[in-house]
């Protein structure tokens, strides 16, 4: 009788000579790459003016997705991506506030599996680095969801330069394994989450058999901090103003085939006033805020670049599978008010490239990330589910490959099983596991017709949608309108259809709570009231 790890290979062999691409010496090696509150044209290869040369040379030496979707908001797209269902199936259907409902418990619940424990099951070493934000409790640790070496932030944020609790009575957390850390004097976050996972990949204890990396930087979520070297190369490159920025990239966008040429520049946010409209000081202050953002994008890259070397280094680069994308769309986020120390408070309004500042761009710098779509971070509009996809893997995804289907981050647990030759659990420690929702790329990747999906849904805090072939129907809260729109005609959500196809909007409408029901998902308005019950009986 074959052991699962001999089986695993077996069908791994068996797969490649199906698509004539000859057997792989050993299963691949996985790499997802989850970048933080980066917009969806905020890489070189999909648009911006954003330096991101090693990015950009997996994208030309693989595929770009330019319909990948993401679940808007941290903790529930960290969910998905390591379960392979919806967030609120995982149990963190909203953020990490802990609920007595089994969709909103603010942790992963065990009826959900994670891509670690999985492969692990399958013969792999499991290496994280970076952001957990998965609860922070003790025994929901990545070293207890299957990782055999961990180091990162547990938390939602902190400053890159150490440990600045940011909220009142707060306190973060970084961590190496199942111990805390304390950063250094020279500690930056995205180089400390890069050196980690090189240190993981050479301490492996078994090096034939192949690693599952995941490496979740912070970047470029909020606090604006960057390397003084870094921004350098930015001072003075956002003169020009968000409202020819947008136009520009949107041109870029244009050319290099991520949106269709077609497609039309919504308008910049209500929220957003014209640039000329700004006083010196304000505009400087701009510019300041954008110079440190593109240079947290780039330092980011230079790191992605430092991990490609080790694996050429290593003679694993052309038996790894890479694949990159953001966990959400801008952030509109202003750092200000009672939920932010005093302390916090008084530094958001330094220069965002001094240390001690803790700042972010708002709604201005994040209407020129998500280019050419509306809304941002939290909503359901493609501003804020819309991703960069980049995948990489020699000998299988051809160079310069793009694809505009659209597909969603539960698919790459299925992806990464697949290519992996390990089998998803029925049952796992006893408990029976929910059956995966996503969908394997793998024939995407290879080039082949890939079926996708018959709809994909998306909830957070009472913010819907629901995306079946060309149309989407999505509604904000509390409005809860359903707007429609033809997402192939009318990617930037302009033009609401709902009027003319009120047929279509019920059929999509069916589609959506028959989902809500099915993945357990409260009414957001419910929810609140539940918090507001829990909090009184305390």
């Amino acid at each position: 009788m074959k052991t699962p790890r001999v089986l695993s290979l077996c069908l791994v062999v068996a797969a490649s000579l199906l698509v004539g691409l000859g057997p792989r010496k050993t299963p691949p090696n996985i790499i997802i790459i989850l970048a933080d509150d980066m917009g969806y044209s905020d890489l070189g290869s999909f648009g911006a003016e954003i330096e991101t040369p090693h990015l950009d040379a997996l994208a030309r030496g693989g595929l770009k997705m330019t319909q990948f979707y993401n679940a808007s908001r941290c903790c529930p797209t960290r969910a998905s991506l390591l379960t392979g269902v919806y967030p609120h199936q995982a149990g963190v259907g909203h953020m990490v506030n802990e609920r007595q409902h089994p969709s909103y418990r603010g942790m992963l619940n065990q009826n959900c599996v994670t891509m670690a424990e999985a492969l692990k099951e399958g013969g792999y070493t499991t290496l994280m680095t970076g952001k957990w934000h998965l609860n922070s409790r003790k025994e929901e640790w990545p070293l207890k969801h299957g990782f055999d070496r961990y180091f990162g932030l547990l938390d939602g944020a902190n400053s890159y330069f150490g440990n600045r609790p940011y909220r009142p009575n707060q306190k973060l957390t970084y961590a190496l394994d199942e111990a805390e850390y304390t950063p250094g004097k020279d500690f930056y976050a995205t180089n400390a989450y890069t050196e980690y996972a090189l240190k993981f990949i050479d301490e492996r204890k078994n090096k034939n058999n192949p690693f599952f990396l995941y490496l979740a930087y912070t970047a470029p979520h909020w606090p604006l901090h960057a390397l003084e070297k870094d921004i350098a190369k930015y001072r003075g490159k956002y003169r020009k103003g968000w409202d020819v920025l947008r136009e520009e990239r949107f041109r870029r966008m244009q050319a290099l085939g991520v949106v269709g040429p077609g497609a039309k520049l919504p308008s910049r946010a209500p929220e957003v006033p014209a640039w000329i409209s700004l006083s010196a000081e304000e505009k400087k202050g701009w510019e300041e805020k954008m110079a440190v953002y593109a240079a947290m994008i780039d330092r980011m890259d230079q790191n992605i670049g430092r991990l490609r070397q080790k694996l050429k280094e290593t003679g694993e680069d052309q038996n790894t599978l890479i694949m990159f994308l953001s966990d959400n769309g801008g952030s509109y986020e202003v750092i200000e008010g009672p939920e932010f120390t005093s302390e916090i408070n008084e530094a958001s309004k330094k220069p965002a490239s001094d240390p001690a500042s803790f700042t972010s761009y708002e709604y201005a710098g994040a209407n020129l990330s998500n280019t050419p779509f509306r809304k941002f971070k939290r909503w359901e509009h493609e501003g804020g589910i819309s991703t960069p996809f980049i995948a990489y893997f020699p000998g299988t995804i051809k160079p310069g490959s793009i694809n505009h289907q659209p597909a969603h981050l539960i698919d790459l647990m299925a992806t990464a099983l697949d290519f992996a030759g390990v089998a998803y659990p029925s049952t796992y420690k006893g408990k029976n596991i929910k059956p995966m929702e996503g969908i394997s790329l793998a024939p995407v990747f290879r080039g082949q017709k890939w079926a996708g999906h018959e709809a994909l849904f998306f909830e957070h805090e009472g913010n819907r949608a629901v995306r079946k072939g060309d149309w989407k129907l999505v509604s904000m809260f509390p409005e809860n309108k359903w707007a429609l729109y033809n997402i192939t005609a009318d990617r930037s959500e302009l033009n609401d259809l709902s009027a003319q196809h009120p047929e279509k909007v019920k059929e999509m409408e069916t589609l959506y709570n028959g989902w809500a029901t099915r993945a357990n998902v409260v009414p957001f308005a419910q929810l609140l009231e539940l918090d507001k019950q829990q909090k009184e009986k305390k």
